[in-house]
């Protein structure tokens, strides 16, 4: 522990780093990259870990970067996640620092997380005011929605490589107050689920129904009894959505296609329900579409599972973000939240907690062209991830 630093950092230790973390961040934000092409941002990550004195790996589960900084005799080790990648996305902020990348833009605040995480590792290395071993691991291709970044750096033996008792990672959260932290343990965060859905009818004249099988009537009559599935089939104390995002089919008003094809996102919260839901979908599908006269091909995609939350880790968490930034500032029992995370992968590997962080009220939500991060959340991140590794690996704890 450095003598200059005895007590945890508070929001104002990090004043000086906020016209650096908004200029960082700024920069991520004009310069997107998507999953699984996070060259640069990557590169710029491990420059900065480098710089600051940490032992860089690079090129783990694709352009991963693992930053590891040891103190002290503490035996105990950390890890800190941030993802980095950006989505397909055509940018209507509005914003000077607007994407500069056509089709592509920080539509999920992942150059937010990146900042956050990055001006956490510059304190930590400022201060060193902790005993053991903290790893700062900053994923690449989150949005990936199956095949991602966490499966890939597990595989390519994240936790044997970089051990840890816990890992625990953010994620910002429109509609509620800059600064402010929300938990909750066990489930958290849905499974997310792809469905994609071909209807094969017999094409023919518009003038001549009556000698074709529709796909467009199908799809459409299939749209509603779709609607059945969780309102008529879950147990109405369990949370579970099903949404159908894509619909099409035909290429001229007097033409009755041959095929029409729908997508839907499936959501859940337990094994038992999402089981549930792919049974009674595939089966729903199936013969209603039989039922018109007409075939089906169904590919059931599973994408991330739940995320679960150690109920010590979370309880933990919390602690620290109260001390931090006070209870009225913390909300806890907070969710379910039905968007999905790959972060769920490192928590069927080890115990530990994902949070939200307020991104401000009135802005526009996730995955929206006009979307931007909040800076006003830079210095509370990295500040609040700071005294989360201080106080997990305090050589005295308080």
């Amino acid at each position: 522990m450095s003598s200059n630093y005895k007590a945890y950092c508070q929001v104002g230790d990090l004043a000086d780093s906020e016209q650096f973390l908004t200029e960082l961040r700024q920069h991520l934000h004009r310069n997107p990259e998507l999953s699984f092409k996070e060259v640069a941002t990557s590169a710029m990550v491990a420059a900065r870990l480098n710089e600051w004195g940490y032992e860089v790996t690079r090129n783990v589960g694709g352009h991963g970067v693992v930053g590891r900084l040891r103190l002290g005799n503490g035996q105990r080790a950390i890890s800190l996640r941030a993802d980095m990648d950006a989505l397909p996305i055509m940018e209507e902020s509005g914003v000077a620092h607007a994407s500069q990348v056509a089709g592509s833009m920080h539509a999920c605040g992942h150059d937010g997380h990146t900042a956050i995480l990055l001006g956490a590792a510059r304190q930590l290395a400022r201060t060193r005011n902790f005993s053991g071993t903290v790893n700062l691991v900053f994923q690449p291709a989150e949005e990936a929605g199956r095949d991602s970044g966490a499966q890939a750096m597990i595989a390519d033996g994240l936790f044997e490589r970089f051990p840890c008792d816990a890992i625990f990672g953010l994620h910002n959260h429109p509609g509620y107050p800059v600064g402010s932290f929300m938990f909750g343990s066990g489930p958290f965060m849905a499974a997310s689920d792809s469905v994609f859905i071909t209807i094969h009818g017999r094409g023919g004249h518009a003038a001549r129904p009556h000698q074709t099988v529709d796909p467009v009537l199908i799809a459409g009559s299939l749209v509603m009894a779709l609607q059945t599935v969780v309102s008529r089939n879950i147990d109405p104390t369990q949370t579970a959505v099903v949404t159908i995002g894509t619909l099409k089919a035909g290429i001229a008003p007097n033409v009755i296609p041959e095929s029409a094809s729908m997508s839907l996102s499936v959501r859940s919260f337990s094994a038992a329900v999402r089981e549930q839901l792919r049974q009674r979908i595939t089966d729903l599908v199936t013969l209603h579409v039989q039922g018109y006269g007409g075939s089906v091909e169904i590919e059931y995609q599973q994408g991330y599972p739940v995320v679960v939350n150690s109920e010590a880790e979370t309880a933990f968490a919390l602690q620290v973000a109260q001390q931090l930034v006070g209870a009225e500032r913390t909300i806890s029992p907070f969710g379910p939240v039905t968007g999905s995370e790959d972060f769920a992968y490192f928590l069927q590997h080890r115990p530990g907690c994902f949070l939200r962080l307020g991104n401000g009220e009135g802005g526009a939500m996730l995955h929206n062209a006009k979307y931007d991060f909040n800076d006003g959340n830079l210095t509370v991140g990295a500040a609040y991830w700071t005294r989360l590794v201080e106080t997990y690996l305090a050589s005295s704890p308080s």
